[in-house]
């Protein structure tokens, strides 16, 4: 098995080449900078891994930096500028794909544009490999089986500690900050649609003796959700306290001057919490829950056994949601180890 990580130089990339290095599963490093190239191979303990040079304007040269690669894992942010641009290249060269993004907008339009082109070259596409997405998509199809039929679904996440945002999430943060802000897109009646006031002000998060006041946010699984579930409405919240720290300007010189992203301690000192509510057509409700640490961490073993799956255990080919490629339980299962946990309860405990 050989994976292509394109964007290995960055702080995320860096993350999965360690992932794959500690599962024996041969990288190959690609980037536009040989010279990063040649020091994140050296940082993960690399020295033998073949790197390749292509940038994101050059087609070509994409293509023959993924040939001969079963999978690619698309680290390179910020995705909306660049993304497409991987994808193309990687179904050209017979490549399964994932990537770490988190761009709600970005997302949509990979499976808006590219369905039809990796159907016919046999590729499955996975865009949103990540921490929040894929086991929140997972988890609503998990909740969806047991309600049997569904309503709507709600989805929350809320992080704490960390030690902030890597500069590769600020770009995109940056990139995509007039989405963010209104809150992006919210599913109903069959579109998505943007702008849309959060149903919720308010809700009440596993141990907290309080209800917690929320904000629509443009996650992915508002996106993967509808592709797999019949549902009539979908919206993501976060943490209404994250709109005063979106307030605050962020211009490339100032993603510049901060860390590349937080260290190893900060990261394992962060938790996330993401709460799935579900409704069903004859009023029953259900409650999906999963808690871990390290974000950053989290999406690195996502995205690498999200592409390992992709390659041994070959799903339908297209561009698919989470819970389309991947069997759900068993999935949340494996992340069990890397102490993520997941429950399931009747919402009138909550």
């Amino acid at each position: 098995m050989k994976i292509a990580v394109y964007g290995a130089s960055g702080y995320q990339g860096k993350l999965v080449l360690t992932e794959l290095a500690r599962r024996d599963i041969e990288p190959v490093l690609a980037g536009r900078d040989l010279t990063r190239l040649e020091q994140a191979a050296s940082a993960a303990g690399l020295l033998d891994a073949e790197r390749r040079v292509a940038g994101t304007g050059d087609h070509a040269a994409l293509v023959r930096a993924f040939r001969g690669c079963d999978g690619v894992i698309n680290c390179a942010g910020p995705f909306t500028s660049s993304g497409e641009a991987v994808v193309r290249a990687a179904i050209a060269a017979g490549c399964h794909y994932v990537d770490t993004s988190g761009e709600q907008l970005y997302i949509k339009k990979i499976f808006d544009t590219f369905a039809t082109e990796a159907q016919n070259a046999g590729v499955t596409v996975v865009p949103a490999a990540n921490d929040g997405c894929v086991p929140v998509d997972l988890m609503a199809r998990v909740l969806a089986d047991h309600l049997g039929s569904v309503e709507e679904i709600i989805t929350t996440h809320v992080i704490v500690g960390g030690g902030g945002m890597s500069r590769g999430s600020l770009r995109s943060l940056a990139e995509t900050i007039d989405a963010v802000k209104a809150g992006g897109l919210t599913y109903d009646d069959g579109d998505w649609r943007p702008g849309m006031p959060a149903r919720r002000t308010a809700i009440r998060l596993p141990g907290k003796s309080e209800a917690t006041p929320v904000m629509a946010f443009p996650v992915p699984e508002v996106v993967t959700i509808p592709r797999h579930i019949r549902v009539r409405h979908v919206e993501g919240l976060t943490e209404a306290a994250l709109g005063d720290r979106l307030n605050i300007p962020l211009t490339p010189e100032i993603i510049e001057s901060l860390p590349e992203g937080p260290d190893e301690d900060s990261r394992r000192s962060q938790r996330f919490t993401y709460v799935i509510d579900a409704s069903g057509t004859d009023g029953r409700r259900a409650r999906g829950i999963v808690q871990g640490p390290d974000t950053y961490g989290t999406t690195a073993v996502i995205a690498v056994e999200g592409a390992r799956r992709l390659i041994v255990e070959p799903a339908k080919p297209g561009v698919l949601a989470p819970a389309q490629a991947y069997h759900p339980i068993a999935f949340l299962d494996v992340l069990i180890s890397h102490g993520i946990q997941w429950i399931t309860e009747d919402a009138s405990a909550t």
